[in-house]
């Protein structure tokens, strides 16, 4: 309630009493309680605002920790594929060098 409602409220003659009688205090105290308000309000965004904060760089850090898990995957995936393939190149260099040229034919 503010002041010129809490004086609507009285009767004619309080009224006048309480404009001279004017003390500022309940208007200071009304301005203080709204600071109050207005400071809990301001703290709890600044907690939600930090919250959020702290959910995202989890998330984030989730998914740096999964990407570090795929990559060490394609990595083992590409080492393993690597072997394989100078297997294969050896097998094969082996097979051609043994393989014997077929005799030539003097048909010219």
């Amino acid at each position: 309630m503010t002041r010129s409602e809490w004086v609507s409220t009285l009767p004619p003659w309080r009224r006048l009493l309480a404009m001279l009688n004017w003390r500022p205090v309940y208007d200071i105290e009304q301005r203080t309680q709204q600071l109050r308000i207005e400071s809990l309000e301001s703290e709890k965004r600044l907690l939600d605002s930090e919250k959020r904060t702290k959910l995202l760089e989890s998330e984030f850090e989730q998914r740096e920790l999964e990407r570090d898990k795929r990559l060490k995957l394609l990595k083992k995936e590409n080492e393993r594929l690597a072997a394989l393939e100078s297997k294969l190149d050896a097998l094969l260099l082996n097979a051609d060098s043994s393989s014997q040229t077929p005799p030539a034919t003097g048909s010219n």
